[in-house]
């Protein structure tokens, strides 16, 4: 009885935890995909002197979403290219 209801608390404590990322997960996948589509629209349209796109710039918009992408722009403009 006492390990039925230990597995009880244990599925409703994974399931509570399973939301809890997922939810916040959902959310930093949605920022990351959008910082890499600005990243190559400002690069396809020259927007700003980006040069040729590299895995870091990427990477860092991938990691950092829309910040990131935003980072790398005003970096641009101060003549760092990564």
């Amino acid at each position: 009885m006492i390990g039925t209801i230990l597995m009880i608390i244990v599925a409703i404590a994974i399931a509570a935890i399973l939301f809890f990322f997922l939810r916040n997960g959902l959310k930093l996948l949605i920022n990351a995909v959008c910082g890499v589509v600005i990243l190559f629209i400002v690069s396809y349209f020259n927007l700003a002197p980006i040069g040729d796109l590299s895995v870091a710039q990427v990477i860092v918009c991938a990691v950092g979403g829309i910040l990131g992408a935003a980072l790398l722009i005003i970096l641009a403009f101060f003549g760092i290219v990564i």
